[in-house]
């Protein structure tokens, strides 16, 4: 049988892009004197919801994005397990402004030639490994991979998480994420994983 390849998908949004931080920034910038400061966008009201779309139409917000370092620490892994590096991002449904200035951030921070897909749909992208933070699309996707392997970069909305198979990763914790890799890697075809080997 042909060896599966040795795919780690990788998403953006607080995984490689420090999309909270920088969108706090600009909603900062926004602020009224007499407004409050933010410093999550948990139970946000309507008007600065509306300000959040403001900022997410632009391109040039998406395309200058910074990086996220527990993303990168991650990436930086997986390229030297050798596995091939492809973006899996969700595209907003009414904002073309994102798809586009997605990929422009990837040309610019990963080089034109990475492997891109962006959809709504995760669950249905194929990899060994999935690198997200989002709870919801890691649990789309491990639906139909029960033996894959997700590394997640930790945050806020993230802090209570758990699953087998998903290795939150603070930055403290780099050994267990380079093991976590190891294993997936090695795995043959229907053999079962156990991350605590």
């Amino acid at each position: 049988m042909a060896k599966i390849e040795d795919i780690a998908l990788f998403d953006l949004d607080g995984t490689l892009c420090d999309y909270d931080k920088d969108l706090l920034e600009k909603l900062e910038e926004l602020r009224s004197p007499k407004e409050p400061h933010l410093s999550s966008m948990r139970n946000a009201p309507p008007y600065i919801k509306k300000r959040v779309d403001m900022i997410r139409a632009s391109e040039e917000w998406w395309k200058n994005l910074p990086r996220f370092q527990l993303g990168w620490d991650i990436l930086n892994v997986a390229k030297n397990f050798n596995y091939r590096i492809m973006i899996l991002t969700q595209g907003p449904r009414k904002n073309p402004s994102a798809w586009s200035g997605k990929k422009k951030w990837i040309d610019k921070n990963l080089g034109e030639d990475v492997d891109v897909t962006m959809t709504r749909d995760k669950g249905i992208v194929y990899g060994k490994v999935l690198v997200d933070d989002f709870p919801g699309y890691i649990e789309k996707w491990l639906e139909w991979r029960t033996r894959g392997v997700v590394i997640m970069p930790a945050n806020e909305s993230n802090q209570n998480f758990t699953h087998p198979h998903v290795i939150r990763y603070d930055g403290t914790n780099i050994n267990h994420v380079k093991n976590a890799l190891r294993l997936a890697k090695k795995r043959r075809f229907k053999e079962p994983l156990d991350l605590d080997t």
